[in-house]
């Protein structure tokens, strides 16, 4: 069976292309102490459009409304992927080194990354696959890596009139209260779309796409060396691939992505037992899951589990006050 292509040899957005917004490369886990977060502010995540999927993993928002309470340190363990975020916040505000509002782009984060939310503000982001960015642009992401950049500098200073439209639709939404609805992605994706529609096909993007999710679906996955196994390709070629396109080694996105199972079980109060959960996830055992869930979340798992609980415990209580 053929199908129709354009000049660049991939299938127009109408076609059935091989991967979609249905076939994932990262998961929703990642927000740390979700039901405490979810008391402070609001996020919502919208599918890409097919003529983006390929590269953009989807599109989220975020809302946030403090005025008169405390600050809140709101944490996240990230992806290995880039995003690109429009932001607004109180008057005056510096946030990553950036005054706001800002289009801005942020590489792969590496540690931890925590943000101390104040007063009012929103951010509207687009979340791209793992090498995502890097198949887009044609440029290796390793430079990004732990570094928030202006979109101008990247994408020239034509965006600065998309991120002022972003802005606008997101206000109006708001006076509407239809925020939800997060009219400023369109924006964003018809720059992306054109952006993507001149680039040529990519097989080493598409064997990295392949890899990346074996990694995040497959907990018997814990060793570099078995990936290379899995996908015929040897553990040297695994690291330049990711190298070039995800900017982080393959070692560490297995490992991230199995912290990622380990704090939403925690989250979700499913891991009663720390040493069954750390011979699940692969780690050789107890002591070695809690060093290395120590120093990437700043707590051990133990501390981390009992403070979930007392979220949980505080956010049904809150339900039942309410009625």
């Amino acid at each position: 069976m053929t199908s129709c292509q354009n000049a660049t040899g991939r299938p127009p957005p109408t076609a059935t292309t091989p991967w979609t917004a249905q076939r994932r490369t990262a998961s929703d886990k990642g927000v740390l102490q979700r039901a405490e977060s979810a008391r402070h502010f609001t996020l919502h995540r919208h599918a890409p459009g097919p003529a983006v999927a390929d590269v953009v993993e989807g599109y989220w928002t975020v809302r946030w409304d403090l005025h008169g309470a405390e600050p809140y340190r709101s944490e996240v363990l990230p992806h290995p992927a880039v995003h690109l975020t429009v932001e607004t916040g109180s008057p005056g505000e510096i946030r990553h080194g950036h005054g706001l509002p800002a289009g801005l782009v942020h590489g792969v984060v590496t540690r931890r990354f925590t943000i101390d939310l104040i007063g009012a503000g929103q951010v509207v982001g687009v979340k791209f696959r793992p090498g995502g960015f890097a198949a887009l642009t044609g440029r290796p992401v390793a430079e990004l890596r732990d570094r928030v950049v202006r979109l101008e500098s990247v994408l020239g200073d034509d965006v600065g009139a998309v991120v002022a439209e972003v802005l606008a639709l997101e206000q109006s939404a708001a006076a509407q209260e239809a925020a939800q609805e997060a009219p400023g992605i369109a924006p964003l994706e018809r720059v992306l779309s054109r952006l993507w529609g001149t680039r040529a096909r990519d097989p080493a993007y598409e064997l990295l796409l392949e890899v990346v999710r074996g990694m995040l679906e497959d907990r018997d996955l814990t060793r570099v060396e078995q990936v290379g196994q899995r996908f015929a390709v040897t553990v040297r070629q695994l690291q330049r691939l990711f190298r070039h396109y995800v900017g982080v080694s393959p070692k560490w996105v297995l490992q991230r992505y199995r912290l990622h199972d380990a704090a939403w079980l925690l989250d979700e109060g499913r891991a009663p037992d720390l040493a069954a959960l750390a011979t699940e996830l692969g780690w050789a055992d107890q002591a070695h899951f809690g060093r290395d869930f120590a120093a990437v979340l700043g707590v051990p798992p133990g501390e981390y589990r009992t403070r979930a609980e007392q979220a949980r415990a505080a956010a049904r209580e809150g339900e039942h006050s309410a009625y």
